[in-house]
């Protein structure tokens, strides 16, 4: 069942959950973790809580990948009927001020902008820049390509991105082709470099994260997600159908991505053409789950709470990185960390998560959303 814009609830739902996982719960309960100190509990739960150090998947991985895979999913619903109404021109208008807004809040939720310090001016390292990049990279598969056609596109994408890195350098976080290129493109404008005294750049040790050559990746992440997206809206009679058909997805993505990840190893921070497809599995077998429950079965209630993350994420994004509202709640209770040791920290993280719920419980309740 859709909501009653007319959108695909568990979509909506799915992308609450994850932003509430970002926004929310994660920074919470990963003190609550530490400061429980449980080993037993602390060894998988918070181990998943946190990213891979370099090759692995954990869930915590699988953020991103969802935000990238979801914004791809909405693609074959509005930029198909928009150039139908509004013509070429019109449709790539749009799509490049959504591809600069986005690139341009990046910098924004980055500091890059706010800290009006030139010397902190990075170009390109931020989720919302990778989204921007998919989305722009994407767009072309989504108006003139056929499904079959995008599915191609992708496994093209997958082998033009997986080449130069199986050939030149090696899997290393600092010698691998994709860190190089960003190093030589970029240069000083790289997350992590700075300017010495003679002029030379400097690259951070500790920064292993790619961007230039992960946009062909990034952009097969968002063309998976606008698979789904077709799947779902040309499926909207046969919902049962269309439900197994993104469990197929997702098992033959999960599959394909394992099997190939002995080959290429799967690493979130450049983004690997066997991350691509294992993260893709995942999201496919979310979103079925979902699209099972909520929009098969039909339970819709209790999803509200959900949907005020989900109906608002790109807000819930800026709020959550931007604004914090841990010194409200330390004004509030000033005076109580002598008594509460370590957990006064999980209370302030608390009081932050709230508070940035209540904010856009608030925006849905007035329908207030940002649209980008």
């Amino acid at each position: 069942m859709n909501n009653n814009n007319g959108r695909l609830l568990s979509l909506d739902v799915l992308r609450g959950l994850d932003l509430m996982l970002l926004v929310g719960l994660q920074p919470v309960l990963r003190l609550f973790l530490i400061e429980l100190d449980c080993e037993a509990i602390n060894d998988t739960l918070l181990y998943q809580l946190d990213h891979a150090e370099w090759e692995g998947l954990r869930v915590w991985d699988l953020v991103m990948p969802l935000f990238l895979f979801m914004s791809g999913v909405t693609m074959p619903y509005s930029l198909p009927k928009y150039r139908t109404q509004s013509g070429n021109g019109k449709v790539w208008i749009r799509i490049m001020k959504r591809f600069l807004l986005l690139f341009f809040l990046g910098m924004v939720v980055q500091g890059n902008i706010l800290s009006l310090d030139p010397d902190r001016i990075y170009l390109y390292s931020n989720t919302l820049q990778a989204i921007a990049v998919g989305y722009l990279l994407a767009a072309p598969m989504v108006l003139y390509l056929k499904p079959w056609q995008q599915l191609a596109a992708i496994a093209l994408l997958l082998l033009i991105y997986s080449v130069p890195m199986h050939v030149v350098g090696d899997w290393s976080a600092q010698g691998n082709f994709a860190c190089t290129l960003d190093k030589e493109l970029l240069a000083r404008f790289r997350d992590g470099s700075v300017i010495a005294e003679d002029g030379a750049v400097i690259f951070a040790p500790w920064y292993d994260y790619t961007w230039v050559w992960s946009s062909i990746t990034f952009c097969c992440t968002v063309t998976l997600g606008s698979f789904a997206g077709h799947l779902t809206k040309s499926g909207n009679g046969d919902r049962v159908s269309t439900a197994k058909k993104l469990f197929l997805m997702a098992f033959v993505l999960l599959v394909a991505g394992y099997l190939f990840g002995m080959y290429q190893p799967i690493i979130k921070r450049i983004w690997s053409a066997s991350m691509v497809l294992c993260s893709a599995g995942w999201c496919y077998l979310l979103l079925a789950l979902f699209y099972w429950w909520i929009d098969v079965k039909g339970h819709t209630k209790g999803w509200n709470w959900l949907l005020c993350y989900g109906c608002n994420a790109i807000t819930a994004y800026l709020i959550g990185e931007l604004i914090n509202f841990r010194g409200i709640a330390a004004s509030l209770l000033y005076g109580t960390e002598q008594y509460l040791g370590g957990w006064y920290h999980v209370l302030l993280a608390a009081c932050n998560s709230l508070t940035i719920f209540f904010i856009l419980k608030f925006m849905y309740s007035k329908k207030l959303f940002l649209k980008v």
